[in-house]
Order: C-alpha cells, then structure tokens, then sequence
C-alpha cells in the first residue's frame, strides 16, 4: 500500500552490481538563500538540527556505502519540501527508492521526538492576542486541519474520508499569536469531528483541572462551549455582542494563518502522504516541530517550488452540545460593552 511498506531489498544475487554515484556536499555547493530554498531551513538551523537527531539515526559503514547523517537529514528535508515520490528525493541525494524510504522513516521519528523541547502550552500568551484585537485572557487559538492521505485499505479507508470526500487525517492544533504550535494531535481520521477529537484529547483534561489559569482557547462554531473555551455567537444582536464575535475572530484567525505558513514550508502536509498511517503521523509531527524551529529562527517564509492545491474549507458543522453560556455573557457585558 504505501511507500514505506515495500520490501528494504536493494538488489539480489541476480542483480547487477549498482554504480554509486558521488554525493554532493550541499552546504559548500549552494549558497544560502538555494539551500533554504531547497531544504526550508537554512544552514545554521540544519547543522544544529541534525546534533539534535544523530543519537536515533541510523549510521552504516562507508564501506557499505552508507548514507551520512547529514545526507538522510537532507534528503528528509528535500521530501517534505516537495512532497513527492520517494524515488525522486533519492535520486536528489543518490540512494534507491527503498533506502529513501528508510531514511524518511527514520528522520521524521528523530525529528519527532523533539516535539516536547519545541512544542508545548506557553504561560505568556495573552498580551499578544491583545495586541491582534483587544481580546482579554487568550491562552491560544484551537482549530483542525485535514491533511491528504491514500487511502489506507478497503477495510478502513472509509473511516478516513472527510465531509470532502477525500481521505485525510484530521489534525488538531493550537497555536499562539506569533503562529507557534503550542499542541499538535496527528492520529485521528478525516471523519472524526473536531469537537471529538478535543474532547478525548489530554489538552482538555489539562483544562479542565485548571492547569493554565484563568484563560481561554478561542474556537469555531464546531467546538462546545465551555468555561475555557470560548465560540461566536450565532446570531449576535448588541454592540457588545458583535465587537465580542469580531475580536473572537481576528485573534482565532492565527490558527488559520499557522496552517498556512506550515503547509507552504513543507508542502507534504498540504499534498497527498502516499505513506503508512504510523509514517504519516510521524511526517506531520516532525514537519510541525521544523515549523516551530522556522519561527524560534525567525526565517522568512520560502515559497513552495511546486503548485499547492487550493485549500476549500472543510464545512464546519454547528455542535450543538449545550455549553455554560454564563461566563461568555459575563465577558461581553462586563467587557466588550464597554468597548
């Protein structure tokens, strides 16, 4: 089914005898905006990176002509930029299509395992949501992004078509207002509704016990309204009901643009994974955790070298779970009428 699942076997007995060919050093062959251009980070934010992963990676011998770290790093980098056949990036770097499939597998868990260093709820988000549109108390803006897959089987694939029609993995994040991902969920199907996929994760959990304060994450209409998580109105009528929706919207718009930035960095989150679900869900984290190290580095954004899909929303149906209204009349009347 998937890339990642045909067979590691380079060659037989039968086989010729496979001609290798020298592997270009790309940090001494390109200069710096051409190697951001083709790996997304730029060379500094590379180097590092790849200290940071050489404990998981695997190294073989040169006399078996092992790919270096640096050169995995790369070709994983050259993947999620293009989003394309394996055989493609491994031709980029020199390695047949089943040694790029490793080397994709085994970068993005070692990027993956970064996630808790650069990935986590800050304490200190508030007075850049207010700077957006003087909405009080903001801890991050939550929403879900659908990210194209193959289908996986017969026996599952329809579990994993969205209200689209296409197969996806529904990924839930949240961010702050400087388009950091603060949460990434990248296991759910493109069927599970977004307030599903909130309500059994452990970010409400940690909510509900209280965990960040007095503070709100800012949803859709698809998501429950709850004591720490605010929604628009439906039908505002005052003037401090339509200043509460306007504020409540440009503040959550963050979460809109942070997917946008991600999936034009890394393109392979915005086509379709033609990997397994366990890779994929691996490819998502990693590229998430390289978009949060874009942002630390403050790199301007690169365009994409190939053509992206426009990007229709999904419908977002109205959750009709009853929610503690109490506390979002007490903001608008105590604070947004007042405006």
């Amino acid at each position: 089914m998937s890339d990642w699942s045909e067979s590691d076997s380079d060659s037989d007995e039968n086989t010729a005898p496979r001609q290798y060919k020298e592997r270009v050093d790309y940090t001494t062959t390109l200069n710096s905006v051409e190697f951001q251009m083709r790996f997304r980070l730029d060379k500094a934010s590379v180097e590092h990176l790849l200290v940071e992963i050489m404990p998981h990676l695997r190294v073989k011998g040169t006399r078996n002509h092992g790919v270096s770290p640096l050169h995995q790093l790369l070709l994983a980098l050259r993947f999620y930029a293009l989003g394309t056949m394996l055989l493609s990036v491994g031709d980029f770097i020199g390695v047949s299509k089943a040694s790029a499939c490793r080397i994709v597998r085994d970068v993005s868990s070692a990027i993956a395992l970064l996630y808790t260093k650069y990935i986590f709820m800050k304490s200190n988000t508030e007075d850049g949501f207010y700077r957006i549109a003087r909405f009080p108390r903001v801890q991050g803006a939550i929403d879900c992004t659908h990210v194209r897959i193959q289908s996986p089987c017969a026996e599952v694939g329809e579990e994993f078509r969205n209200r689209k029609g296409y197969p996806s993995i529904n990924v839930q994040a949240v961010c702050d207002s400087e388009l950091m991902l603060m949460n990434v969920v990248a296991r759910w199907p493109g069927s599970a509704h977004d307030a599903t996929i909130f309500n059994m994760s452990e970010l409400k959990v940690q909510l509900e016990t209280g965990m960040y304060g007095n503070k709100w994450l800012l949803g859709d209409s698809a998501y429950p309204l709850k004591p720490y998580l605010l929604t628009p109105l439906l039908n505002p009528e005052s003037r401090g009901e339509q200043l509460y929706n306007e504020s409540l919207i440009r503040s959550r718009n963050c979460i809109e643009r942070t997917f946008g930035v991600w999936k034009r960095r890394f393109p392979v989150v915005a086509l379709t994974m033609r990997l397994s679900l366990q890779n994929a869900h691996a490819v998502i984290i990693a590229t998430a955790v390289l978009h949060n190290i874009c942002r630390l580095q403050n790199l301007g954004e690169v365009p994409p070298e190939v053509e992206l899909p426009r990007i229709d929303p999904v419908p977002v149906p109205i959750n009709n779970e009853g929610g503690i209204q109490l506390h979002r009349e007490m903001l608008i009347a105590n604070y947004f009428n007042n405006l």
